[in-house]
């Protein structure tokens, strides 16, 4: 099977994976034509510009029914996303159309065809909002009895190890990294409640689809609290906030807004904003995208 991945696609795995990056790209072709001979699946195109951390084929299936074939690396964690599917069973997500597939453990997943030429972003920012905060709404369940997701608690220490290193060399971020720290330890400190999250919610991640107007897609899930998970959502359109006049009081207000229409705790969505926005902004810089590094870290300056 041949085909380019997206240019998107390899030049985040550069970023995030340079040993493994390229072998598992030299793979794809024939992990790909192994996933699609399994399930007699016939390859329309390759999803472009696609995802930062997965290759998307829109494809049928043998009754002609439209689906998409994803194929993830295993540092991405496609089996925590698999069995997160399977828990929402389509109520909120895109639908896992492939349960029981033999190749699951290869990070292949088959799901429903939703429509990514159209997703909550291309909504007006207040509609986006409200639809985006519906949808996380319906996410959030109960994990289940047993269940091998990450907790916040351990995503977080990993991620609050790599923001120390980073602020040895980067004194100028290491403020702003001791402000998140100290953030982070207080909201562990007494948790709420204890959901399973989609992890990395953003508007461009709701997609349109048939059987409900808008869907999530491609979690990276994890459990524990909910103010946790709108934290990134605080963020979207971070590029418009900083060119906007009034933005500091713009985010301020937008943290209010969504904390009282999901009925979480102001101080605590505001807080989980700060450390996700710093340990975003200090990532990009450590991996070279120094314009995300400053406007993530000029928002976060702001809470």
């Amino acid at each position: 099977m041949a085909f380019e991945p997206p240019q998107r696609l390899v030049r985040a795995l550069g970023e995030t994976q340079r040993d493994g990056g390229a072998d598992w790209l030299g793979r794809l072709p024939e992990l790909a034509r192994r996933a699609v001979g399994l399930r007699e699946l016939t390859v329309e195109r390759v999803q472009a510009p696609g995802g930062r951390s997965s290759l998307v084929l829109l494809v049928r299936r043998a009754d002609g029914t439209p689906a998409v074939l994803k194929l993830v690396p295993p540092w991405a964690r496609p089996g925590s996303e698999r069995a997160a599917l399977t828990h929402w069973d389509g109520f909120g997500a895109v639908r896992l159309l492939d349960a029981d597939a033999p190749d699951a453990g290869e990070g292949v997943l088959l799901l429903e065809r939703l429509h990514p030429e159209m997703s909550v972003r291309s909504l007006p920012e207040a509609k986006a909002l409200l639809e985006a905060a519906g949808t996380l709404r319906r996410l959030w369940v109960e994990p289940p009895a047993g269940h091998s997701f990450e907790t916040v608690a351990a995503r977080t220490e990993r991620q609050a190890e790599a923001m120390l290193r980073s602020a040895e060399t980067d004194p100028e971020a290491a403020p702003l990294v001791e402000a998140a720290l100290a953030a982070r330890a207080e909201l562990l400190a007494a948790p709420p409640e204890e959901r399973l999250l989609h992890g990395t919610l953003r508007q461009s991640k709701i997609l349109a689809g048939e059987r409900m107007p808008w869907l999530a897609v491609g979690p990276d899930p994890v459990v524990g609290e909910c103010a946790f998970d709108l934290a990134r959502l605080v963020r979207d359109r971070v590029e418009d906030l900083i060119a906007a006049p009034s933005g500091a009081a713009i985010t301020r207000r937008r943290v209010k807004r969504l904390a009282e229409s999901l009925d979480l705790d102001q101080e605590r969505l505001r807080g989980w904003t700060l450390f996700r926005a710093v340990e975003s902004g200090v990532r990009a810089r450590r991996v070279g995208r120094p314009g995300d590094a400053e406007l993530l870290l000029e928002f976060a300056s702001w809470l």
